[in-house]
């Protein structure tokens, strides 16, 4: 597996050693809520108004791509959604975004027109036939050349008339999400039923549920099928999460280094996947409580340095597997990562990837179809390649804290969850 880098650069990753640290850190808002909030927003029949929304690449996309359909999205730091008319034509960029490249085009079939989309190259190679199979078993017409990946367009009739899907999620939760969020602007809503052998990240699914919900929208739950009824979404007022993936890295610091971390606002109830690390890390050696400040529930992360290997399935959270895996690199004992298989169609096949660079720094990473096996060893300097995929970045930076003269290659990727990781990173640990 080769680097597939747009940018060589190398960012040199702030060595600490086992230097303990306090310190607490404000992370930017989710962007699997910010981006299902800025869908469900546009298709409502009042305007809403997004408060703390991340602003990265992934929501800038995604403002975007609803503007191209005539939304009006205003503010620059709280978001006001406005719903209007969709229309064509549209040329939409999904850059490398899975919510966008896969939440979207069912939104472009509500619009009236040609809908275009395209995005980076890897975005090509990423599924998207369920999506697209599915819409047009909903008589949507669709160009995409026999490939049902991107690039594509979408030409769009203003309306959809709904009914039953059967749609095979297995490689991707944002399938089933795509479909569930545009059914209540259908004329008859949708009834959703997964056919595939699995379907991994849960949580996500059970996000867009509750965020429907939230926004209005009736949604019966069964066994690997959902029936959304058709209905008028309602403008909310909504505070936007802290995405509890990201502050993975974060809390790392102290399972690494020794002190603790504290995260500010964690919430209370959430279906956020990341809302798991407190389990896991837990498991790998931490202390874990909840501290209140103010009329706010922080969570503050007490570390001694020492890591426990772990053997755990991380199915449904697939998108902490980096994280715990630059945690298990630097543990006591060996870990084993299972039910991965599907991160080898995210932002890059994070599984070679994860093997790759922490092999190359001296580490012992085995991998298997769905799994990792990650043996302890000592660790030198050298280049860690992030594959374009910002969690490899963050992953880099974590080893880094303990590894002497890692650099890791284009840390600007991480801007696609993070709008400013290395500032924050080296402010914290330099």
């Amino acid at each position: 597996m080769q680097a597939n880098s747009e940018s060589n650069a190398l960012w040199r990753a702030p060595f600490r050693g086992v230097k303990p640290i306090d310190a607490r850190v404000e992370i930017p808002g989710s962007k699997s809520v910010t981006n299902r909030a800025l869908i469900l927003a546009a298709l409502a029949a009042t305007p809403s108004t997004l408060r703390k929304p991340l602003h990265s690449r992934d929501s800038e996309l995604m403002v975007a791509g609803l503007r191209a359909l005539g939304v009006e999205i205003t503010g620059e730091s709280d978001l006001k959604i406005s719903p209007r008319k969709l229309m064509g034509p549209a040329s939409i960029d999904v850059g490398n975004a899975g919510t966008v490249m896969r939440f979207l085009p069912p939104v472009a079939a509500l619009a009236n027109g040609l809908v275009h989309f395209d995005g980076d190259p890897r975005s090509h190679e990423r599924p998207l036939a369920p999506v697209i199979k599915a819409l047009e078993s909903l008589g949507v017409t669709i160009e995409h050349g026999n490939r049902y990946s991107l690039p594509l367009t979408i030409n769009g009739s203003g309306s959809l008339q709904g009914g039953v899907v059967e749609i095979d999620a297995s490689a991707s939760s944002q399938f089933v999400s795509a479909l569930l969020l545009i059914a209540p602007s259908t004329k008859v809503g949708i009834t959703l039923k997964h056919i595939g052998p699995s379907l991994p990240s849960a949580p996500h699914i059970e996000m867009t549920i509750q965020m429907l919900r939230d926004f209005g929208a009736t949604v019966q739950v069964g066994k690997n099928e959902w029936r959304v009824e058709p209905g008028l979404l309602r403008g909310i007022d909504l505070i936007i999460e802290p995405d509890l993936s990201s502050a993975a890295p974060f809390l790392s610091i102290a399972m690494v280094c020794g002190g603790s971390i504290t995260i500010a606002d964690w919430p209370k109830n959430t279906t956020q996947p990341g809302n798991q690390l407190r389990e896991i890390l837990s498991a790998m050696g931490a202390k874990i409580e909840f501290v209140v400040n103010g009329a706010s529930q922080d969570l503050k992360l007490t570390g001694t340095g020492a890591i426990n290997g772990i053997d755990i399935d991380l199915h449904d959270v697939g998108e902490l597997t980096p994280a715990i895996a630059a945690l298990a690199a630097l543990a006591n004992s060996p870990s084993s990562l299972r039910g991965i298989g599907h991160l080898r169609l995210h932002e890059t096949d994070r599984l070679a990837a994860l093997s790759n660079e922490i092999n190359r720094l001296g580490g012992k990473v085995t991998e298997a179809a769905d799994a990792l096996h990650i043996t302890p060893a000592p660790l030198h300097g050298g280049t860690f390649h992030t594959y374009d995929d910002h969690r490899l970045a963050t992953s880099g930076a974590v080893i880094g804290l303990v590894t002497k003269d890692v650099s890791v290659e284009n840390i600007a990727t991480t801007r696609k969850t993070l709008p400013d990781f290395s500032g924050l990173w080296n402010s914290l640990v330099g």
